[in-house]
């Protein structure tokens, strides 16, 4: 094993970004972030980090191992295949939106908009109940925090809140976008929302820490992309990050073959509840079920 301390040279590491973004799926994804995905596969592949530093020739198969490698699992882990049609049927149906004037939002438009991604596309005739009944137990928010958000911040309307401030983060720089045009046109509509979209890698704990504090935090289905199956040490760094009173934290009621799970609670978030102190409701809506955790 190679204990070579040499910085690796920033040019040789945005070659590498560089070539690693040439993927059209890959190209949403923030430059930053995919950097910390290349120095965490590096860190755990010492003769490749040698490589980089003394060589980093792009016709090698060193090279194309790290290509393909960091490319493997940032499909597998970040689940990026949000190209082609619904990409354009989103950016059309936004389009459409931003050019809408008045109070009244067309929740056929804000629909189009969530059916372009799985994730929200399941909560599409769940999220009107399934916001009062997390309010309920947390009381009316005036500030929430969306880590790893998606687009599920296009599902803000359906809140039925007279005033909001919303933080909403994610790896995707072209989402981020379409976020922060959303929510201009919110507040133009409506000046007591304000909200602010940002590119942010929510396992940087340093980083997730100086976010604004809030009343509550979404959190949905992000724990196997934080743990990637090596336990929970992640999520548990994360839930003690995150400025909220309350997370609430959702997972899949499906398999991955589509099929009913026989049991669909999550134990280890449970004892991860009990041991950390912190309260928690279960609720379940669709193929979703959700822990609406109370810390402290």
């Amino acid at each position: 094993m190679s204990l070579n301390r040499t910085p690796i040279p920033k040019s040789n590491l945005a070659q590498i970004v560089t070539d690693i973004q040439k993927k059209r799926e890959l190209r949403q994804l923030s430059p930053d972030f995919v950097k910390e995905q290349v120095l965490q596969f590096l860190q755990k592949n010492h003769r490749l980090r040698d490589f980089v530093i003394n060589s980093n020739n792009p016709k090698s198969v060193q090279y194309k191992t790290i290509i393909k490698q960091v490319r493997a699992s940032l499909r597998k882990v970040y689940g990026l295949f949000r190209m082609g049609p619904e990409i354009r049927l989103r950016r059309e149906a936004c389009s459409t939106l931003l050019k809408t004037k008045g109070r009244a939002v067309s929740e056929q438009l804000l629909n189009d908009i969530l059916s372009t991604h799985s994730s929200t596309r399941e909560r599409i005739p769940s999220y009107g109940t399934m916001y009062g009944a997390i309010f309920r137990l947390t009381g009316v928010p005036h500030t929430i925090i969306d880590l790893g958000c998606g687009l599920n911040p296009f599902s803000i309307p359906f809140m039925k809140l007279s005033a909001l401030h919303y933080q909403a983060y994610d790896i995707s720089v072209d989402e981020i976008t379409a976020l922060n045009e959303f929510f201009a046109w919110l507040h133009s509509q409506d000046k007591a929302f304000t909200g602010k979209a940002e590119v942010l890698d929510i396992t940087n704990r340093a980083k997730l820490e100086k976010i604004p504090p809030a009343d509550l935090c979404f959190l949905f289905k992000m724990t196997e992309v934080l743990d990637q199956g090596k336990g929970h040490t992640v999520t548990e760094a994360v839930l003690k990050a995150i400025p909220a009173r309350y997370i609430i934290i959702s997972f899949s009621t499906r398999t991955m073959s589509g099929k009913a799970m026989t049991a669909p609670r999550r134990r280890w978030m449970e004892w991860l509840c009990k041991r950390l102190h912190y309260q928690y409701t279960i609720l379940e809506f669709g193929n979703e079920i959700l822990y609406v955790v109370k810390k402290g």
